[in-house]
């Protein structure tokens, strides 16, 4: 009479057991699924931001419209006005709005990238290059290719603006291109600086910043492009 709850008891513990068996398999196989199956959603939502084609469409747009403006001003300012003076403001003044978006906004909206001049207390002009780091610091690969084109482009034109006024001896559109170039090529070595990466103190004159940098670190700039 006392052997039979002893063999129930026996068989509830082997079933205990099975059962603890199978529950450590269990968990044994969704821990090595969960190991497999493990996603990383931060390179997944950095690829998607990347990939998305316009982030900025307002900096993107005026990136483009001042200094392709002040082309196409430049080449058809006699249609719109037979005086010299009103078209040198014209441009000049689509030039400046296109040299503080380029320089206060696009750059650090589209590329992450910015360049500007600060005064210390001695009175010193330091020219500062910074590129951000981090996933949210820049647009997208097609606005970062819209950047750099109209960057680069638009200065060539405006070279090739300079020699044909030159070799044409229309001199009084000379001070016209060289301010033209001189502005878009300020920004584009300040970029082209912050994209390799270094800071250091340059020139006050605006001059010997562009001449000097351009005839002694050529390296620089044909290295990047």
């Amino acid at each position: 009479m006392t052997a039979a709850p002893f063999k129930v008891e026996r068989g509830n513990s082997n079933e205990q057991l099975t059962a603890a068996s199978l529950e450590r398999g269990m968990a044994e196989s969704l821990s090595g699924e969960i190991v497999d199956v493990s996603l990383d959603f931060v390179a997944e939502e950095d690829r998607a931001r990347r990939t998305r084609k316009i982030r900025h469409p307002l900096a993107t747009f005026f990136h483009l419209f001042f200094r392709v403006s002040a082309i196409i001003a430049y080449l058809c300012c006699d249609w719109f006005s037979r005086s010299f003076v009103m078209c040198f403001l014209m441009v000049i003044t689509l030039l400046s709005c296109d040299f503080w978006s380029v320089k206060n906004v696009t750059g650090r909206l589209l590329v992450g990238l910015r360049w500007w001049n600060q005064i210390d207390e001695d009175g010193r002009s330091h020219w500062m290059f910074e590129a951000k780091k981090g996933r949210n610091c820049s647009g997208t690969e097609a606005e970062a290719q819209i950047f750099w084109l109209g960057l680069i482009v638009c200065p060539l034109v405006w070279t090739t603006f300079f020699f044909t006024t030159l070799f044409s001896f229309k001199m009084k559109w000379l001070a016209l291109v060289v301010a033209g170039f001189s502005l878009q090529a300020a920004n584009l070595y300040g970029y082209l600086r912050c994209k390799a990466g270094e800071q250091e103190t340059l020139p006050k004159s605006a001059s010997q910043y562009l001449g000097q940098q351009f005839i002694q670190k050529p390296d620089i700039i044909f290295g990047i492009l």
